[in-house]
């Protein structure tokens, strides 16, 4: 009888193998379609013309603190290949120390392209959301683009992303983004867990439809819009708020526009426990969002559910035979996803890495469940059921998650 339930145990634990192993190749699949979509996309930049003119445009740049490579990311905003636009850098704090980064590119760019809103908001506890609610006060154009303070732009980044605004059942619109610059071991494991996981999954639900998205790291909306959802008032308890604004453009009836097209997000971590709290954030996100989905990933996580299958089989030859072959898929597919999908050499450099974090990201996505707190930049919230956050301590209640 031990033995028949042992027996049964291990063909539990095949399901996510088998099925992990799948949902790579339809990920693969998805990287393929995605690709055609791009160069298709490419290809009619030049025919079509989404406007008779091209509207003005604010890009609202929430910063906090300094960042690796902040110069560099930020000042691409200043740069773009567009008629006319506003750049409004937004702290909180007036102590904010990358404020003589942000005067120096005020100086350097003149304050009709630059602006720099220091403004002390508490609408909620999402910290971002605070941030760009000071820098809409300063926005002199309807058309909104959000841009993260980490986020590079290619000089053709405004005209690609607005373009979608010109058909009127558009409401939102946002392009992809992927993790670059990773320097030490564990900002290769961030930057996986976003090329080789999040991207991934995210080009599958694009290419099948399987569910609506809005990413809010590269984002472009109208302020009239804005305003039909409630603004970013109605945004500021949620962690994850780019997804609560796409569900409610999508309810007011219009929808949220997926631009093929990628930007980069610099990674920074500074040490190793920054990595591990930003991995469990990264779940958190996920299960706040969609609870059901998120618990269903455990039927995709090849990797790890290999390794249990040849720990309980004590490494026998069909346990490692399982373990090597389900491990050497999850590589060949995330390196043809990466290579020829997203044409990210330097994930590929990073593959290496690969098993370790998937074998992590086990752990990380049972603490999701368990942990009723999120931390962000040292600030500890409670999540609660509906995706909202409540601060749990007043010393930094008033910081949230970007």
């Amino acid at each position: 009888m031990t033995v028949t339930l042992w027996h049964i145990l291990q063909f539990i634990v095949l399901i996510p193998v088998l099925g992990g192993s799948v949902y790579a190749l339809l990920c693969l699949w998805a990287a393929g379609r995605f690709r055609r979509q791009a160069r298709e996309h490419e290809g009619s930049k030049t025919r079509e013309r989404a406007f008779a003119e091209w509207p003005p445009v604010t890009i609202l740049k929430p910063v906090c603190g300094v960042e690796k490579h902040q110069r560099e990311n930020l000042r691409s905003a200043c740069v773009q290949d567009y008629p006319e636009f506003q750049v409004v850098f937004s702290v909180q704090d007036a102590d904010d120390p990358a404020l003589p980064l942000l005067y120096e590119l005020r100086e350097e760019f003149g304050t009709e392209l630059v602006t720099v809103a220091v403004e002390n908001i508490r609408a909620g506890t999402n910290g971002k959301i605070n941030n760009m609610i000071g820098g809409l006060r300063h926005a002199r154009h309807d058309v909104l683009v959000i841009s993260d303070s980490d986020v590079r732009l290619n000089p053709d980044y405004l005209k690609t992303i607005v373009a979608p605004l010109g058909k009127a059942d558009v409401g939102c619109v946002c392009t992809f983004y992927k993790a670059a610059r990773a320097d030490t071991w564990y900002e290769k494991v961030e930057l996986l867990t976003l090329n080789a996981d999040f991207i991934s999954n995210v080009l599958f639900a694009h290419a099948s439809g399987a569910s609506r998205f809005c990413l809010g790291a590269s984002a472009a909306i109208r302020r009239s819009t804005l305003e039909e959802i409630e603004g970013f008032e109605g945004l500021s308890d949620y962690l994850v708020e780019d997804y609560e604004m796409g569900r409610r453009v999508w309810a007011m009836g219009k929808k949220v526009a997926i631009v093929p097209y990628f930007v980069d997000t610099i990674v920074d971590l500074k040490n190793p426990s920054a990595w591990w709290n930003h991995q469990i954030y990264w779940d958190q996100n996920t299960r706040a969002a969609r609870p059901f989905a998120f618990f269903s990933t455990a039927l995709i996580r090849s990797v790890p559910f290999a390794f249990i299958f040849a720990a309980m089989r004590l490494f026998d030859p069909a346990g490692l035979a399982v373990l090597i072959g389900a491990t050497g898929l999850r590589l060949v597919a995330t390196a043809l996803i990466l290579g020829w999908g997203l044409r990210d050499g330097e994930g590929l450099r990073c593959l290496w890495l690969l098993p370790f974090r998937d074998l992590s990201s086990l752990a990380t996505w049972l603490l999701a469940f368990t942990k009723k707190t999120t931390v962000w930049r040292g600030a500890s919230f409670i999540l609660t059921k509906d995706g909202r956050l409540v601060a749990r301590n007043s010393g930094g209640g008033t910081t949230a998650p970007e």
